[in-house]
Order: structure tokens, then C-alpha cells, then sequence
């Protein structure tokens, strides 16, 4: 299951979004409930509108849709990578998640007072960004002293992680945090003993008064974030106002629609924020469904039926013999299965098919 650590300044709004964040969710599934694993993790679904089409044709109540966790994780403080406030208690929670939700500070409030004594979001990621990069320069720093020895007698497996780590040093230290390297498979494969926080797939949430949200593209912290973010970190600016999505969660779905209708909003920033951290690290959806359940299962892009089908249960892998697969699309225009089988939607894949995003698939196996 995917994890995203949500991080920040502190009176930045991000406890409140994590709390609106699993709120939210738990209103809204019923059939993969948010639980409490710990005070500051969550478990809510991914939205997805392809679920209630294919329920109709699986002709099933029971909708077991994709999960992601979300961890709230101390808020951070300049100095963090020296052990400044909860600083190594951030840096040790940032490094067991798989990407990064940074809230950042976009509107004025007298009331509520900023750490910095002034709002200034670009000021404030790179803040957060400069403790990162200082933690991975130490985490370099040590595993060079590890790999020294065989470095210096040839062992051609440190070598060439050494030879990797002299790329990212200058990158590092030019305050460039590591995903923007252009590093191939390979390379990054050497560099993961670092466990590098500034490797990490990151998403910037724009927090806005409520007022402010549904002219949000002409807000000019918001403006200045997403080119920020765009130009410096290459990755996307999800716009929310966590108090709204805080209030919303006391509302019944119905209720909370009208009333992002009638502030001229057509959609939870939670739900898009939700959808945009599961595509971040490049995430696929494929389902499954009989007459108990439709479920959607997680996968990563390019992997194959035969490791789709381990997702399900290490038997359907190892004795995998085929995927029966339509494309949700398809199946829903259809109907149902009889006349997508008659149209000529289904097809029979082997253990080397790319598993699409939005496949439906019916696993052959035998063990």
C-alpha cells in the first residue's frame, strides 16, 4: 500500500488537512472503513467513478476500492537536520513513507500565526527543502565512510556506486533536491542505500482560505507556488483549503457537494489530492470482480499479468496460465459480460502482458 507523509512548517494547515483527509474518507467507505493504525496514520480509499459502473454489471454492493495510508508527520522546523524541534523524529517518519505531501501556507490570517512571522510560501519550502537536502548530504557523507575501503581496493560494485554518489553531491549541494537528476534505473538502483529524502515523488498542497478557493488561479502565493514547484522540484500543486475540507467532513456527501457547487468549486481538493499522491509514484488500477465483490487492486506501471495476479495470491503467480481482460471502459458500454464477450472486447493475455490502467481481468491458474 502506498504511503504519503504529509509535511510542513508547523500553522501551515497540516494536521488539519490529515484530519479532514481521513474524516473525509471514512464517511465515504463503507467497505474499506479509514482505521487508526497509530494517532497519525490513516487508511482511506482512493475515489474512483469506474467503481459504481462496473458494481452494476457485477451486480454486487460489496466495492472494496484502492487504499492509500497517509501519515502525519511532525511538523518541521529550520535546523531539523541538526535535531532542531522534532527534527529526527521528522527525518526518521519522512524516510518510511513512499512520497511526500508538503502543505504550504497560502493565505493571510492575523489569527493564526506563522513560525516565520510572515507568510511567504516559496521562503517556506525552501526551508523544508534545505533540511532535506543537508539530511541526505550527511546520508551521503556515511555511506561514503561504508564504502570506502572497497572503493579504494576495486570492488567494482562500490565503485560504481561511488562513481553515482559523486553525481548527486554537487546536485545536493547546488539545493537541488535528488528526483530532479536525470538517472537511469540503474543508477538510482546504486544510490538507494542512502535512502535519499529528497528522492522521494513530491506533491505541493496549496492551502487557501475558502473564500479564496474558487478564484484560486488568481491567488498569487498559489501562482507562485505551482511555478516554483514546477521549475525547481518538476512535480504538480494540488489547491485545497483544509479548514473547508475540515468542515465538510461533518456534511453528508449530498450536503457537501451543494455546497462546493455554490462556492463555483466542482470538486473536493481531498479527492483530487487523494487521486494525484496514488499517481505520483506511478501507480495502476486493475479489477476484479465475482458475485461477492468488485475489488480494484494496486500495481505499479509495466508490471506484467503474472505479477498482477501475485497482488491477488502467490498461487495465481506462480501457477499463472492466462488473463481474460477488457478495458472498463468497454465492459461498462457494454453492459455486460455476454455482450462485451459478443462485441469482441475481451482478450486472452499471457504472463508478459503490461497490465493498462483500467483493465478488468479474470486470472487463469493452476497450482
Amino acid at each position: 500500500m502506498l504511503s504519503a507523509g504529509i509535511v510542513g512548517l508547523p500553522n501551515v494547515g497540516k494536521s488539519t488537512l490529515f484530519n479532514a483527509v481521513t474524516s473525509t474518507r471514512k464517511a465515504a467507505a463503507e467497505n474499506y472503513p479509514f482505521c487508526t493504525i497509530d494517532p497519525n496514520v490513516g487508511v482511506v480509499e482512493v475515489p474512483d467513478t469506474r467503481l459504481a459502473p462496473l458494481a452494476k454489471i457485477a451486480k454486487t454492493d460489496k466495492i472494496i476500492p484502492a487504499a492509500i495510508e497517509f501519515v502525519d508527520i511532525a511538523g518541521l522546523v529550520k535546523g531539523a537536520s541538526q535535531g532542531e524541534g522534532l527534527g529526527n523524529k521528522f527525518l526518521s517518519h519522512i524516510r518510511e513513507v513512499d512520497a511526500i505531501v508538503q502543505v504550504v501556507r497560502c493565505f493571510e490570517d492575523a489569527d493564526i500565526v506563522h513560525v516565520t512571522g510572515s507568510v511567504d510560501p516559496i521562503r517556506d519550502i525552501e526551508i523544508v527543502t534545505t533540511e532535506l537536502v543537508l539530511a541526505d548530504l550527511e546520508a551521503l557523507r556515511r555511506r561514503r565512510d561504508k564504502i570506502s575501503k572497497d572503493v579504494k581496493s576495486g570492488e567494482k560494485h562500490a565503485s560504481a556506486e561511488s562513481q553515482v554518489l559523486d553525481k548527486i553531491e554537487p546536485h545536493l549541494n547546488s539545493g537541488k533536491p535528488a528526483a530532479t537528476l536525470h538517472f537511469a534505473r540503474e543508477e538510482w538502483e546504486l544510490a538507494r542505500h542512502c535512502f535519499l529524502l529528497t528522492a522521494k515523488p513530491t506533491i505541493f498542497a496549496a492551502n487557501v482560505k475558502e473564500n479564496e478557493l474558487a478564484a484560486a488561479d488568481t491567488n498569487p502565493h498559489v501562482t507562485k507556488v505551482r511555478e516554483y514547484a514546477h521549475r525547481h522540484h518538476a512535480c504538480a500543486t494540488v489547491v485545497i483549503c483544509a479548514q473547508l475540507e475540515s468542515d465538510l467532513a461533518d456534511l453528508l456527501p449530498e450536503e457537501a457537494a451543494q455546497y462546493l457547487a455554490e462556492l463555483g468549486v466542482k470538486e473536493s481538493g481531498i479527492a483530487a489530492l487523494i487521486r494525484s499522491s496514488y499517481q505520483l509514484v506511478g501507480l495502476r488500477t486493475f479489477f476484479t470482480f465475482n458475485e461477492k465483490e468488485l475489488r480494484a487492486w494496486t500495481i505499479h506501471g509495466g508490471d506484467t499479468a503474472s505479477r498482477a495476479a501475485g497482488t491477488i495470491h502467490t498461487d495465481f503467480e506462480r501457477g499463472f496460465i492466462k488473463a481474460e481482460r477488457v478495458n472498463w471502459k468497454d465492459l461498462a458500454n457494454a453492459g455486460s459480460v455476454g455482450r462485451a464477450r459478443e462485441n469482441g472486447h475481451y482478450s486472452h493475455e499471457g504472463r508478459d502482458y503490461v497490465v493498462q490502467d483500467g483493465d478488468v481481468l479474470l486470472f487463469k491458474f493452476n497450482v
